[in-house]
């Protein structure tokens, strides 16, 4: 486009979202340039803000008309670099269309705009007595809007599900400015197509998602948090087992943590200390929420007694108070704390099938070891639900080190039929290895269905596909 075409199209866009709403040249935020990804910053055309699903849509039209690219952000926290802007695009914004719309006690559902931060929708589930089911690390930051975009996963998937499984109904605002809406708060509905579930997991590719429609549930009220050292992965398999039977729907949480990441945090990050006495193989965080706090407190420690009588257990500790809990759960989240101590490095999240968890892990820290031996990789994650975290020093600087890595963990990944993205997406960083999870038949159709509602390829190009 020559400047004169895009002077036009930057008129339409101040008018149509006025000064607050649209920031060109200087005015441009450096948050606005890059998502929390390794990629490097990216200065967009321009920044819109649009305050209202009319000026999204109002956007997007003007954009599409000039044929302008969009690249939709927003909370920014993103590591797949699905947010920074891609050269030449506009950068749209959600952070001000925020606000929880609706909270319904009886219905148990929560309807907010896309730029409502997480904890916000969480706090406000609380004050009515409910739990908004979604938890993860940048609870604070992370909005409505992109957890239903990324499908985001986090803590509790193994109680709750991923996102998609909250998602009661959702508005969204396609390439050309259509809206489309169906804030659906039934559980059922069969009435066609699912086409919210079409947007969940989409990276923005294929709309954008301007509302949405969340189920909430019971808030607990107990919950209970072992800390617990085992000999090995095996141990932990047959410990899993033991607390599906046992805890049955009661458990909420069960992370591991190999020796690698759990030495790194303990005697690197300020304040994560290592409360066991000797050093072990494999180290577990497991949850339970319930409704009664004699009664399923009786049931948690129960578990715990018969994984000890099992000999399957080194040593342990259950949490008295929320300030153990809150120092657990520290040094489960502290991955983001050790990457100085890494340097330059590569994060995955890869998904396993849940019985080859253990298997993917020693082949994965073996091949790194053989064919990359100055490399640093640390190993945790979600075990239960098979989806593990890696973060990995690279041998050199420069892409070459980062490609090398990407290879041999990807490479390992796909030898365990496993995908390259158990929750984090695509992005960018990842486009070039979707074709290790997903067929060439798989990727054909969602190149489809991304012609198809957006013909013109404006939204998020060279994201996902």
């Amino acid at each position: 486009m020559d400047r004169r075409g895009e002077a036009q199209a930057f008129s339409e866009l101040r008018a149509a979202l006025g000064t607050a709403g649209f920031l060109g040249g200087d005015d441009i935020p450096a948050r606005n340039r890059a998502d929390a990804s390794v990629l490097p910053s990216q200065t967009p055309l321009a920044v819109l803000r649009p305050a209202s699903t009319d000026e999204v849509a109002a956007a997007l039209a003007i954009a599409c008309r000039h044929h302008l690219a969009v690249t939709v952000q927003g909370g920014l926290t993103g590591l797949c670099g699905g947010a920074t802007p891609a050269p030449g695009s506009l950068a749209l914004s959600l952070e001000r269309l925020v606000g929880i719309e609706d909270i319904d006690g009886r219905a148990m559902t929560l309807t907010a705009r896309a730029g409502t931060p997480l904890e916000a929708m969480q706090r406000a589930a609380e004050a009515e007595g409910l739990l908004f089911p979604i938890d993860f690390g940048a609870r604070g930051t992370a909005t409505a809007g992109g957890i239903v975009a990324t499908n985001a996963g986090g803590n509790r998937v193994l109680r709750y599900g991923m996102t998609r499984a909250s998602l009661l109904g959702l508005e969204a605002v396609l390439a050309d400015g259509t809206v489309i809406g169906s804030l659906n708060k039934m559980l059922k509905n069969n009435a066609g197509l699912d086409l919210k579930q079409l947007f969940a997991g989409s990276e923005g590719i294929l709309g954008v998602v301007t509302r949405v429609v969340f189920a909430l549930q019971p808030l607990p009220r107990w919950t209970g948090l072992a800390l617990v050292a085992v000999r090995d992965f095996e141990a932990a398999a047959d410990i899993l087992a033991s607390a599906r039977a046992d805890l049955g729907p009661m458990l909420s949480a069960f992370e591991v943590m190999w020796p690698d990441y759990w030495s790194m945090v303990t005697e690197n990050v300020p304040g994560r200390r290592d409360p066991f006495a000797d050093r072990h193989g494999l180290y577990l965080l497991i949850e339970g929420h319930g409704r009664d706090e004699a009664r399923d407190g009786a049931v948690f420690e129960g578990f715990l007694e018969g994984i000890f009588e099992a000999g399957l257990v080194e040593d342990a500790m259950l949490a008295q108070s929320l300030a153990d809990m809150d120092a657990f759960w520290a040094i489960r989240d502290a991955s983001a704390e050790i990457e100085p101590v890494l340097g330059a490095h590569e994060s995955f999240d890869v998904g396993l099938p849940p019985g080859e968890v253990g298997r993917f892990v020693e082949a994965c820290r073996s091949t790194l070891a053989r064919e990359l031996p100055t490399c640093r990789a640390v190993f945790f994650g979600h075990a239960a639900d098979g989806n593990i975290h890696v973060m990995a020093s690279v041998p050199e600087a420069g892409p070459a080190g980062h490609h090398a890595v990407e290879r041999v963990v990807y490479g390992v990944t796909r030898a365990f039929a496993g995908s390259v993205s158990a929750e984090h997406g695509i992005g960018a960083l990842k486009r070039g290895w979707l074709g290790h999870s997903r067929s060439e038949a798989e990727i054909a159709l969602m190149r489809r269905l991304k012609a198809t509602l957006d013909p013109h390829g404006l939204l998020n190009p060279g994201k996902v596909i």
